[in-house]
């Protein structure tokens, strides 16, 4: 659950640290101290890592349309109407207190993303005032640094100016000297044009922004969609070949397009996967993407990843016969890449992306074997909600099932990129999901996936 994740996090990164430096600490403040100096050394949650887990529930709230008042609870609704429905009723759950959102609203305001800013703060505001403005060690902000934050959010969307104007009124009861306040709360009544100056530039935006925004409300669409997969077969000429397995049965479901397909199969059993599962969690590292000839960390990835290279004998080298004789193609390196785990943690994602190169200097070339023709992606782990991959164009999302796998052809016949794989993960609101990727390139297929006669196909 991410809002319990999130508070283990605060708890472990912020709130100790906070007790530990705070007054009522001096007269033990060395103890505390070596203690906690200790157990930072066994790698505690980091800020960057507390400030990334606000991030998240941020994504899950602007994905799956999320009332902040109903995370505040512990709850995961939406807006239907006039009524509030359940998304998700996750087993075990927590309330937040009015120091939790204060620490997400902050997050969002550094960011200058103050409509999530205004949000949290306004949630925060409320639980602060119904607990009587008490104070703890452990919190990172006060009802008064609510209200601060609160006003400057209000002021700089431009759209509630009168709301900060009331704010700082509030703040200035308090603290009648605060010259920063007065001479902001002045400044408020003075300029409400100016206040909304940034919400009006809304005709000089790009239409390239427009469509990347039109696209990224396609892939939220689809992710709203948590149901599952109607189990349907499909005739095709790879069944003699699957069917005739006698370590598993495969089945294959509904296609998505012409050029991909789901297959419902035991890939990777329990055995390999616990055999597995120490290698990758030692190896994780934050998961990169391509930009133009170098691999960076990006906001519109969020996850962990390992590459895993096999031996004869290994459960990974097992699991590339595997996708060889499904895919009917060569995934041995070079023509294929080493096989990538993912896993994505709180509000983890991928944003619509192609996974064949779009650009010459990609690093997907280094291999000099070519583009990436092809895409075997395998769950190896379920999750409660959230987590689909969604397919953009086509509309359609499928659901984290453990074992089953999409296959799909990144290109065409005769080499160009197809639109139509355009594709995103969606974050995962309840669980942990795991993922594999095998990645194939053109070089060493040629005879497995000719060329077709039309340079069109």
């Amino acid at each position: 659950n991410p809002l319990v994740a999130f508070t283990l996090i605060k708890r472990l990164q912020s709130e100790w640290l906070n007790v530990v430096n705070s007054n009522e600490a001096l007269e033990n403040a060395r103890a505390l101290r070596s203690g906690y100096e200790e157990e930072e050394e066994a790698e505690l949650p980091s800020l960057e890592d507390l400030q990334g887990a606000a991030k998240g529930l941020m994504r899950l709230q602007d994905v799956y349309c999320l009332q902040v008042s109903s995370l505040v609870r512990g709850q995961f609704q939406r807006v239907a109407g006039s009524q509030s429905v359940d998304v998700h009723l996750p087993a075990v759950s927590v309330q937040l207190s009015g120091d939790d959102c204060f620490l997400v609203g902050k997050v969002a305001y550094d960011q200058e993303d103050y409509y999530h800013s205004v949000h949290w703060l306004e949630e925060s505001v409320r639980l602060f005032r119904r607990s009587g403005s008490k104070w703890s060690p452990e919190n990172e902000g006060t009802l008064h640094d609510a209200l601060d934050h609160l006003a400057f959010s209000h002021f700089k969307t431009g759209t509630h100016l009168a709301c900060a104007t009331v704010f700082l009124r509030s703040l200035l009861l308090y603290e009648p000297s605060n010259r920063r306040w007065l001479r902001a709360y002045l400044a408020y009544q003075k300029r409400p044009a100016e206040a909304g100056h940034a919400c009006m530039a809304l005709d000089s935006v790009s239409g390239q922004l427009v469509q990347f925004f039109l696209i990224l409300e396609m892939s939220w669409s689809a992710c709203r969609y948590l149901g599952s997969i109607k189990r349907m077969r499909l005739v095709c000429n790879l069944c003699s070949i699957l069917c005739s397995s006698s370590e598993s049965t495969w089945q294959i479901l509904p296609a998505l397009s012409p050029q991909s397909w789901i297959f419902d199969m035991s890939v990777l059993s329990c055995t390999y996967y616990s055999h597995a599962a120490a290698v990758f969690v030692v190896k994780l590292r934050r998961s990169v993407v391509a930009t133009r000839d170098k691999q960076v960390t990006a906001e519109y990835r969020i996850s962990k990843s390992a590459w895993l290279k096999g031996s004869a004998q290994s459960a990974v080298s097992r699991l590339d016969q595997r996708i060889s004789m499904l895919t009917g193609l060569n995934v041995q390196h070079p023509h294929g890449e080493y096989l990538q785990v993912v896993n994505y943690g709180i509000g983890g994602h991928y944003e619509p992306h192609f996974d064949h190169a779009t650009s010459p200097s990609s690093p997907v070339f280094k291999l000099k074997t070519g583009n990436r023709v092809a895409t075997v992606m395998i769950y190896l782990s379920s999750v409660e909600a959230g987590g689909s991959t969604a397919f953009i164009y086509a509309n359609f999302s499928v659901p984290v099932m453990k074992n089953a796998a999409i296959f799909w052809w990144n290109l065409h016949r005769n080499g160009r990129g197809d639109p139509d794989t355009l594709h995103a993960g969606c974050p995962v609101l309840i669980g942990d999901k795991w993922v594999a990727n095998k990645w194939i390139h053109e070089y060493g297929q040629e005879f497995l996936r000719r060329c077709s006669l039309n340079p069109e196909e």
